[in-house]
């Protein structure tokens, strides 16, 4: 019998793919404490914490989700190129740990409006990859039936993507204004690029914002370039966290996750004492142009790009804390690059092979409850019929 026995588990043994026998063999730690970068602070006597506790749970669903926002990225930057995606087309690959950190910092049920550069957080708030994939190539499938786009995606508690450079402050302001209204003890995270920080709406989004004390987390993510103009070239002052004037700010560094999430902790909990607003600068960088017509690499020099990845990749950065504090294994981790390989290459098939929305939806879903009506369209002779 114990032969029998000692036979099944060396039978079960050599059954398993040799990596994950060697994964199921290390001794991981539960967790870890590390020190983060202590935050710059404006009208504030006191920010965020400088150590922090990162749990090998969290550690690797943090790397999971980096991983595939980055591959999910790559992939659009494909299809694009295959001509599967048409139009505008912003990736925020290289800024992972900001939509990552700031997800682990809120609650579900606090609310998220950004810029165009929304894929990333499209992903954190809760939509699928495959659907975003195939919102991107103008699919049924797509998170917003095919119609919305790169720029236009939605999920719960998330308002988009915001095509107008700068229209998500006053919108993410009033977000802030219905949950002050209701007294849910929610938050509005607000987030603009370092572009739209000149523009006029964003500084009255502030105003009324601390007039009110809303409870708005305003967000710069600025990732040092303003379409292919240099932060220094178009702002007189470059301290965007100092921009709310009477708005208390901190400037974070976007590339750590665990900085980001401690510093959105610290921002929400502001926000939810009843102090008022709050601005949050995220020092981040994109390895990819403005969008998918600029090739990146006529303002700033390749050499700027590669020692960014060399020194401050948000998922190295991770990847290198877990490992050399005994939170995961090389191997383990390769296995989850495998994943999510495989999770973003069955979007992509997904997504170029998933029909397109029929002409005679062109109308649906213009109100959220209403009995179907007829819409004009391009041609007035021609109608078609709106149901929601």
């Amino acid at each position: 019998m114990l032969v029998a026995a000692v036979s099944r588990v060396l039978s079960d043994v050599a059954q398993k793919p040799a990596s994950r026998v060697l994964v199921a063999s290390c001794n991981f730690s539960n967790d870890a404490t590390f020190e983060i970068k202590k935050c710059d602070l404006y009208r504030l006597e006191e920010g965020p914490p400088v150590t922090t506790v990162l749990t090998r749970e969290d550690g690797l669903k943090y790397y999971k989700m980096m991983q595939t926002v980055r591959r999910m990225e790559l992939k659009a930057d494909q299809l694009y190129k295959q001509k599967f995606i048409r139009g505008f087309c912003h990736l925020c690959d290289g800024q992972e740990a900001c939509c990552v950190g700031i997800e682990a910092g809120i609650n579900p049920t606090d609310h998220v409006i950004t810029s165009y550069r929304a894929h990333g957080l499209c992903y954190t708030r809760g939509l699928t990859a495959r659907s975003i994939l195939a919102e991107l190539t103008g699919r049924r499938g797509g998170c917003a039936k095919g119609k919305g786009g790169s720029m236009h995606m939605y999920s719960k508690n998330f308002y988009g993507g915001n095509g107008i450079v700068g229209a998500q402050g006053p919108l993410g302001a009033g977000i802030a204004l219905a949950c002050k209204y209701k007294g849910n003890n929610e938050v509005s995270l607000t987030l603009y690029g370092d572009g739209a920080a000149n523009q006029g709406q964003i500084h009255e989004a502030f105003n009324m914002a601390a007039l009110w004390k809303l409870p708005c987390v305003f967000i710069c993510e600025n990732n040092r370039y303003g379409m292919g103009t240099a932060v220094e070239r178009a702002a007189a002052s470059t301290d965007y966290y100092k921009r709310g004037n009477v708005i208390p700010g901190l400037r974070v560094d976007g590339m750590d996750v665990l900085c980001v999430r401690e510093a959105t902790k610290f921002a929400t909990d502001y926000c939810r004492s009843g102090k008022g607003p709050i601005l949050m600068e995220l020092q981040t960088y994109r390895y990819h142009g403005h969008s998918m017509s600029d090739p990146g690499v006529s303002y700033r020099s390749r050499e700027e790009i590669h020692d960014v990845r060399s020194k401050s990749d948000p998922i190295m950065l991770l990847k290198n804390k877990m490992v050399n504090n005994k939170l995961a294994s090389i191997e383990e981790l390769k296995e989850i690059d495998v994943e999510v390989r495989k999770e973003i290459e069955d979007a992509a098939l997904f997504a170029t092979s998933d029909p397109e929305p029929s002409l005679e939806e062109i109308g649906h879903h213009i109100y959220s409850d209403s009995p179907p009506f007829e819409v004009r369209g391009a041609n007035q002779w021609i109608k078609f019929k709106s149901i929601s």
